[in-house]
């Protein structure tokens, strides 16, 4: 484990600059791991990948847009939001990991804020969920994929996604933080997978039976997609006039920061109840 107590020693006297000190360490450390594992990278990338793929070139041949366009164009913002939404699978089996090797335990035993710890692991996953958004980005434009928007527009929704990807870290470090196991977490994130196929990432709501559409509508990836496709300038923009789908953006800023505000204290809370 990258050694912290050095460092830990010059921190700052005041709790809010002592725990942000703290915090941006220990994800240097997460963030020092990471880029001695360029598997993970590859991992994470690689089912996205396989999508664009299967329904970019196989399925979506036969898949039709209600008003037109080019299937992977429309594709492609779903793929973006589905990456990040299984980035959450990487944050609860890494969290998991940590705490079934005694990492966890260790830094208990390090004169460091409690809060560091989860907090460096969602800076340390936003920093590496940015990499593989630019490598999928790079995917992207390779299969056709353009962001026909501005660049402001196109900044935004880079936003949203990060946004996403922010507060579903926060989801995988309390449960990473409650189930302990890598193998209890491998069953707990099986609803991932549902997750992102009900929802409009492969086609729209309009095109389910109507009582699955309406799931989808609401479901939170789907604000997501919706929004990023509009600030894109890709095909797909729903003509629903359901009040979901006229607030997706809205909505893509409040399911993430629902999120938060509920599991960043529910985390530090099971990462101060291990430490009690």
């Amino acid at each position: 484990m990258t050694s912290l107590a050095p460092l830990t020693a010059t921190a700052p006297g005041s709790p809010s600059r002592w725990a942000l000190h703290d915090s941006l360490i220990v994800a240097r450390r997460y963030l020092t791991h990471f880029r001695q594992q360029p598997s993970r990278l590859v991992g994470n990338l690689l089912f996205p990948i396989v999508m664009v793929i299967m329904f970019g070139y196989v399925f979506g041949s036969a898949i039709t847009l209600p008003d037109g366009g080019n299937y992977r164009e429309f594709l492609m913002p779903g793929l973006f939001v589905m990456t990040m939404a299984l980035g959450m699978a990487q944050t609860v089996i890494s969290v998991t990991t940590d705490t079934a090797k005694g990492i966890t335990d260790r830094f208990r035993t390090i004169p460091m804020s409690g809060a560091a710890v989860v907090t460096g692991r969602s800076l340390a996953d936003l920093a590496a969920s940015v990499l593989e958004l630019i490598a999928l980005l790079a995917c992207g434009l390779l299969v056709g994929w353009r962001a026909n928007g501005t660049v402001g527009q196109t900044l935004a929704a880079i936003g949203l996604l990060l946004l996403l990807r922010y507060a579903l870290a926060w989801v995988g470090i309390y449960l990473g933080l409650a189930l302990r196991s890598p193998d209890l977490a491998s069953v707990a994130l099986a609803p991932i997978y549902p997750l992102t196929m009900i929802s409009n990432v492969f086609v729209l709501p309009a095109q389910m039976p109507a009582w699955l559409g309406v799931i989808a509508e609401w479901n939170p990836l789907s604000a997501t997609v919706t929004a990023t496709r509009e600030l894109f300038g890709n095909p797909g923009i729903t003509t629903s006039t359901s009040w979901a789908a006229e607030n997706a953006t809205l909505l893509a800023i409040a399911w993430p920061v629902i999120l938060i505000a509920v599991f960043l204290p529910l985390a530090a809370r099971r990462y101060r109840y291990l430490a009690a």
